[in-house]
């Protein structure tokens, strides 16, 4: 038996507005819109995906995490060639760039519903 990550899925308030965003952020293809969930395809590969579902009472995590609050349970690692370039592309579709940062060639962003990514020079 061959087992393969299929998809990533995101729970959000609106699936169809952070569909919008990763759509735009990463250049991917739409498959599947529904009112309760979108799903995502790089446009030369139909796996893995990224999924959007409707969970309307989404609290987005605590970053950086603390005792008491929203823990993060995964965070979306995007590779990019020019981190400065990228940073302000993401912030420009409404990404917020976090104020604590861990590390050089890595940046901390939240997307518009709040869940953590970051993006990331080679070798970072």
């Amino acid at each position: 038996m061959t087992t393969t990550l299929g998809a990533l899925v995101l729970g959000t308030p609106d699936p169809r507005v952070l569909a919008d965003f990763y759509r735009a952020l990463l250049g991917w293809q739409e498959v599947d819109r529904e009112p309760d969930w979108v799903r995502l395809r790089a446009p030369e590969a139909e796996r893995p995906g990224l999924s959007f579902q409707l969970e309307t009472d989404h609290r987005p995590p605590a970053w950086p995490q603390r005792p008491g609050t929203q823990q993060m349970q995964a965070h979306l690692d995007l590779q990019v060639d020019d981190l400065e370039v990228e940073t302000e592309r993401a912030c420009a579709l409404g990404a917020t760039l976090e104020e604590h940062q861990p590390q050089e060639g890595v940046r901390v962003f939240r997307d518009p519903h709040g869940h953590p990514f970051c993006l990331f020079l080679p070798g970072a």
